[in-house]
């Protein structure tokens, strides 16, 4: 059952109506979850994991580990003048910061987040998210072309250039592991996961990034450039081009797209939580006490922290090595990964 559906049968609620009201209240409780964790990793744990990895200290002044000052920077950054350059293409430019917010969020509507704590579950629920999530490259491209600014316009070009590069790699991975599943529903992934693999004596679970490490590494890589984070940051590029596509949004407008940079953050770790690491199952079954929304989390912030460790420990790549590593090493691996594992699919027993 999913969460629409749950929601409308606590309410009494039957039919076409209790339909629509549970599936608005229940894209609303979502949608603030995640946008509360994107809230919680922006302003404060970016800054504290940086810092552990720097020898620093970070914030600390207010409320217990620092974490008083979410809501002040939050009140400094949308109390900011809304400023609005000389010959921007409008509405263009006021668009794009909430195409960047929304595609990330409608991308949580296929993702099972544990029992019963899943908005929809289409046949093509793996594709829609793909979908939903290449979106964010539209509003970066907007942004860029409608600033009037030529760091901007850079940076545009730059996005499409890395999603056309690292798309593709991210599909054709993810792919493979439709191949083991055998669907492309999301529910159906998860559950060809719930299986124990013996390795010797040792029980291992048949999550798919442990049957096959190579592909999960390629979506991992994949998707820190998807999502443009360190050593992908091309399209932002703070050293050499300002801020890229984002230089000339200031006020509410830079507050959604900084927010939107992270709730595809948390995207991304959903997508590799659920096609990779069981989804929202355990890691053993003696944790299953745990709920499983839980776990769900637990694996989301665990990719969030691997893109940090990343951001402090690698240095930026130049745009054209990130082509090349894009178009002459991910695409060549991506499609060797998919052959092979047609091929094992195809001589195992089914």
């Amino acid at each position: 059952m999913t969460l629409p559906d749950t929601i409308s049968g606590l309410l009494g609620i039957d039919g076409v109506v209790g339909t629509v009201i549970g599936a608005f209240l229940g894209a609303a409780l979502i949608g603030t979850i995640m946008l509360a964790n994107a809230a919680l990793a922006g302003p404060w744990a970016k800054r504290k994991i940086t810092a552990a990895f720097t020898d620093r200290i970070a914030i600390n002044k207010l409320g217990p580990l620092g974490l008083g000052h979410i809501l002040p920077d939050a009140v400094r950054l949308l109390s900011k003048e809304l400023i609005v350059p000389e010959g921007v293409d409008r509405p263009a430019w006021d668009i794009a910061p909430i195409i960047m917010v929304f595609s990330a969020l409608l991308g949580f509507a296929v993702i099972p987040m544990g029992s019963g704590i899943h908005l929809a579950d289409p046949s093509v629920g793996l594709i829609f998210a793909f979908a939903v999530a290449s979106i964010a490259s539209v509003s970066l491209v907007m942004a860029g072309y409608s600033s009037n600014n030529k760091y901007s316009f850079l940076g545009g070009l730059r996005a499409v250039a890395q999603n056309l590069a690292y798309e593709i790699p991210l599909i054709l991975t993810g792919l493979s592991v439709v191949l083991f599943a055998g669907s492309l529903q999301m529910s159906e992934i998860v559950a060809a996961q719930q299986e124990t693999l013996a390795l010797g004596p040792i029980g291992i679970p048949a999550w798919f990034g442990l049957v096959n490490p190579f592909a999960f590494v390629l979506f991992l890589v994949a998707n820190v450039a998807e999502v443009g984070r360190n050593p992908f940051d091309i399209p932002e590029a703070p050293t050499e081009i300002v801020a890229g596509f984002q230089t000339e949004y200031s006020s509410v407008y830079f507050v959604l797209l900084y927010l939107g940079e992270f709730v595809h953050i948390f995207l991304g770790g959903a997508l590799i939580a659920t096609i990779f690491l069981g989804g929202p199952a355990a890691p053993i079954a003696a944790l299953s006490v745990v709920p499983g929304f839980i776990w769900f989390l637990i694996k989301i912030w665990g990719v969030f922290l691997f893109t940090q460790w990343l951001r402090s420990a690698l240095p930026r790549v130049r745009i054209d090595q990130l082509i090349e590593i894009g178009w002459k090493g991910m695409l060549v691996l991506s499609i060797a990964n998919l052959f092979l594992t047609a091929v094992i699919v195809g001589v195992l027993p089914s």
